[in-house]
């Protein structure tokens, strides 16, 4: 799902369904990770496993030998020298993306699940007019959760943003607008797929000596997940 959402220079692993989180929550963890988890509850600790494992694994595709994924400065995951990455969890789903530096700026990836935000969420991360926006892709397109589809495109952007500029990025600091794509005429119960833009309402990082000042990212909603993706390209 995710590796559909990025370029071929990003490496993807996912563990699905509860039968892919129990393998990969199997995997031991490095001394350091451990440390972390000595009083954690045995739901945090599968999660925090499990998405290791897929970086860890992901790791091991591009040829880097699998080491300790530390969180650091507000939470965000610490990749080996040469890679750039990002991780997601929720019920029963996990990703890792990783990519060599050199390829790409930054990364950001989410999944949720395709289900309604509770209430009172979606005002507290959306703009009026987001909110509106909203509102017509509803009517657009019935049975798409265009609310929890937002709070990832959120999270996403934030991923993507914290590397390039070790700097808070609020909810109110991004304006979202999605691009549906048509489903295909001859699949009824085709998944939901679309492209974003976020534009950025405080001045933006720097990369490669341009001023970023939106980030365009892609999205997909089948299987019960809502999925999220953004790659920052080199200038």
């Amino acid at each position: 799902m995710i590796a559909d959402l990025l370029p071929e220079s990003v490496v993807a692993v996912e563990a699905f369904g509860e039968d892919g989180v129990r393998e990969f929550g199997d995997g031991p963890l490095f001394p350091e990770e451990e440390a972390l988890m000595v009083h954690a509850v045995a739901k945090r600790r599968r999660e925090f496993t499990v998405v290791r494992s897929c970086a860890r694994r992901a790791m091991d595709k591009l040829g880097v030998a699998p080491q300790a994924v530390l969180p650091g400065e507000r939470g965000a995951p610490g990749w080996p020298d040469g890679l750039t990455g990002s991780m997601t969890h929720c019920e029963g789903y996990a990703a890792a993306a990783l990519v060599r530096a050199a390829d790409l700026a930054s990364l950001g990836i989410d999944a949720e699940p395709h289900a309604p935000l509770p209430e009172g969420v979606l005002s507290a991360v959306s703009l009026p007019a987001e909110q509106e926006r909203l509102l017509r892709l509803a009517a657009d397109h019935p049975g798409l959760h265009g609310d929890r589809l937002l709070f990832s495109a959120k999270e996403s952007v934030y991923k993507a943003w914290f590397p390039l500029t070790r700097k808070w990025l609020d909810f109110s600091e991004a304006d979202i607008e999605f691009h549906p794509e048509p489903p295909p005429s001859d699949a009824a119960s085709a998944p939901f797929t679309g492209t974003f833009r976020a534009r950025l309402l405080v001045p933006g990082p720097m990369v490669g000596g341009r001023r970023v000042d939106h980030f365009d990212g892609r999205w997909t909603a089948t299987r019960g997940l809502v999925t999220t993706a953004i790659a920052v390209h080199h200038a």
